[in-house]
């Protein structure tokens, strides 16, 4: 049976998250499940996860709020703070088993803009290049940055994964422009080649992940 990994992002009524920041901590979060010693072999965690990373690693993004957040918080899972986000990820469960506190929240709404400019990226920092023809809703390009971010993490190697741990999982999302795309393209890098479920056309690719330890 198929499985899908949620991810939540906390959406108050008077606080809503900006959207670069919203689309790194979804990214960092499911870097942290990756992680986790719950999704290790032994760990309670693991049959899930492998399960799940053996299929299609479908991803859904979510949105609560106040009391429906509580609720969120309250199933097995990881909460990642950035600037202005909170994202939680739960282990992955069938389609038609994701525990009701967070299978009723809605996935439409998640549309964040970001208030200021971006700074300047700094040196040595991963960074997941979105394809500057395509338009995404902000949960959309959520999910394809934490695709995008764990096929850069299934290519490191054990100590470089540990040392991404280590900063926290550090990591940018920007636009690239269309020179820097086609740049990128044909660059070997790991690249989210859409299914086409959701928004966009089958096969559209729509994430690049650039690590500086990713050897090309």
């Amino acid at each position: 049976m198929e499985q899908v990994l949620t991810l939540v992002v906390r959406v108050e009524k008077n606080a809503r998250p900006a959207q670069t920041d919203a689309l790194e901590t979804a990214a960092r979060a499911v870097l942290a499940i990756l992680a986790d010693e719950r999704s290790a072999d032994v760990g309670e965690w693991a049959e899930a996860m492998h399960a799940w990373q053996d299929d299609r690693i479908r991803k859904i993004v979510k949105r609560a709020r106040g009391i429906e957040w509580r609720r969120a918080e309250g199933v097995p899972g990881i909460t990642m703070t950035g600037v202005t986000a909170e994202v939680r990820v739960f282990p992955p469960t069938p389609v038609d088993a994701i525990p009701a506190e967070i299978a009723n929240l809605q996935v439409s709404g998640t549309d964040f803009e970001d208030p200021e400019e971006l700074p300047a990226l700094e040196p040595g920092v991963p960074v997941l290049w979105l394809n500057p023809g395509l338009e995404m809703s902000s949960g959309k390009a959520m999910a394809q940055c934490g695709h995008a971010a764990q096929l850069a993490w299934w290519e490191l190697s054990a100590g470089a994964r540990k040392e991404w741990a280590a900063a926290d999982f550090a990591l940018a999302v920007r636009t690239a422009t269309p020179a820097r795309w086609a740049e990128l393209l044909a660059s070997g890098l790991p690249l989210v080649q859409d299914a086409g479920f959701t928004e966009v056309e089958p096969g559209s690719r729509t994430v690049i992940a650039d690590h500086p330890l990713l050897t090309r």
